[in-house]
């Protein structure tokens, strides 16, 4: 294990680390964090009409579709407040003006989706130019990220080459910016227009087909749940933030996964769609990446007084699914003992939630609940389904039976450790 740590260290994390900070995969995770306050509203107005009590299901019933509606203008347009968010973020990453960078990467997702004019066929009157919600959403995420990539790199191409329109110093810097932007907006704006309209390519539709086999393994196949949390554990072991890593690749198939089961919810149907997000921060890792609440219980009745120190300031945190005090506190980062359970528990109860889910012992995910909830009251919400907090128990507990041993063989060597830094503190103060 010290010879995989070691070789981690050495070849894996110089890589992993800089693609972390790498400039368009940074804009995506932070573009995407961007819309969770808007996505998590939505949500529960989406709880609000599948609460799983019959009597509240039948009086809810008339009312469903206004209730709904705050999800639809939230996750049903998440792709578009996500391309906005993007391209801020790439801008600013690039020193460019963050508002033209995410109105330009907003026009450009926007430019991709033909509006329609439409009329209402019962009453013959005509009700003006609309734009479909289909790509939108969840399903245009892909197509949003190539877009803000596109728009961003026009307007620093411009930028840099000095291809802009200068104000004189007395204009107001926010109107000189607008100035700046207007060259390389009408490049986008037309190359994605001749794109779209001219030669009548449909980019969505295009990326819907290259991505579906990706989808489709991600979705419901055990790989797709197994490497990203293999792979999250060896990087957050080896020192390399593994979310930040593995989500910012994977966070967009994640979220068109998640806006299927939550269409299929709002619609009253039954969610198809295993590899959410939600299936790995609900029973994977309990606590946190690596399943780390565990943890912090056993560490809150270690015999060392250093383990012990940690628990206590490190178990509320892990209640609430943060876990960076343990992490770097116990510590687990390049600790070759603790690291074995930080990888094999997660890889069990990845195994086994994929199991209950597939056999339909417990509903998908299907709702985005905040993220800092209990992990047993969070999976329930998500799921509409209360044996989804049995099957965190069940998994918590297994953590708990695979951390036990490594956790009382590194208890053992800090013990022994302790003990000679009080001998050697005790023969400094008797000399």
């Amino acid at each position: 294990m010290e010879k995989l740590m070691r070789l981690m260290e050495e070849k894996m994390m110089p890589p992993m680390a800089k693609m972390a900070e790498q400039k368009h995969l940074r804009a995506i995770r932070d573009g995407i964090i961007s819309t969770l306050p808007l996505i998590l509203v939505g949500c529960f107005f989406l709880l609000m009409i599948n609460i799983p009590i019959t009597a509240w299901k039948e009086f809810i019933a008339p009312y469903a579709g206004d209730i709904v509606l705050p999800f639809r203008v939230t996750m049903g347009l998440m792709s578009l407040y996500a391309s906005y968010g993007m391209g801020y973020a790439l801008s600013k990453s690039y020193k460019l003006d963050g508002i033209s960078g995410g109105v330009l990467s907003m026009a450009a997702f926007l430019s991709l989706n033909i509006p329609l004019n439409v009329t209402d066929k019962a009453t013959d009157k005509a009700l003006g130019w609309v734009l479909k919600m289909e790509y939108l959403g969840g399903a245009g995420m892909f197509t949003a990220i190539l877009s803000m990539i596109i728009a961003v790199e026009v307007l620093r191409f411009c930028k840099t080459k000095n291809i802009t329109i200068k104000m004189p110093d007395q204009v107001p810097p926010s109107v000189a910016r607008s100035f700046e932007a207007l060259i390389p907006g009408a490049i986008v704006i037309t190359l994605f227009w001749l794109v779209r309209v001219m030669f009548k390519v449909d980019v969505n539709e295009i990326i819907k087909v290259l991505f579906s086999p990706l989808v489709s393994v991600a979705g419901n196949s055990y790989l797709g749940v197994l490497l990203p949390t293999l792979f999250i554990c060896l990087l957050w072991a080896s020192g390399v933030h593994g979310v930040s890593v593995i989500g910012s690749l994977l966070r967009p198939i994640w979220l068109v996964l998640l806006d299927e089961n939550m269409a299929a919810a709002a619609a009253g149907n039954v969610a198809q769609n295993i590899g959410t997000e939600g299936f790995f921060d609900l029973f994977v890792w309990i606590g946190g990446s690596g399943g780390t609440l565990a943890l912090c219980v056993l560490f809150l009745f270690s015999k060392s007084a250093y383990l012990k120190q940690v628990g206590k300031f490190s178990i509320i945190p892990g209640i609430f699914n943060i876990n960076e005090p343990i992490i770097f506190g116990a510590p687990i980062v390049l600790n070759p003992i603790i690291a074995i359970p930080f990888i094999v528990g997660p890889v069990i109860n990845c195994t086994i939630t994929y199991i209950a889910m597939t056999l339909g012992w417990v509903n998908k995910v299907s709702i985005m609940a905040p993220w800092v909830l209990p992990s047993p009251i969070k999976a329930a919400m998500s799921t509409n389904d209360w044996r989804a907090a049995v099957l965190v128990i069940i998994n918590f507990m297994i953590a708990l039976a695979i951390y036990y041993p490594f956790f009382k063989m590194y208890e053992k060597n800090l013990l022994k450790e302790e003990a000679e830094q009080l001998e050697a503190m005790q023969a400094a103060e008797s000399n």
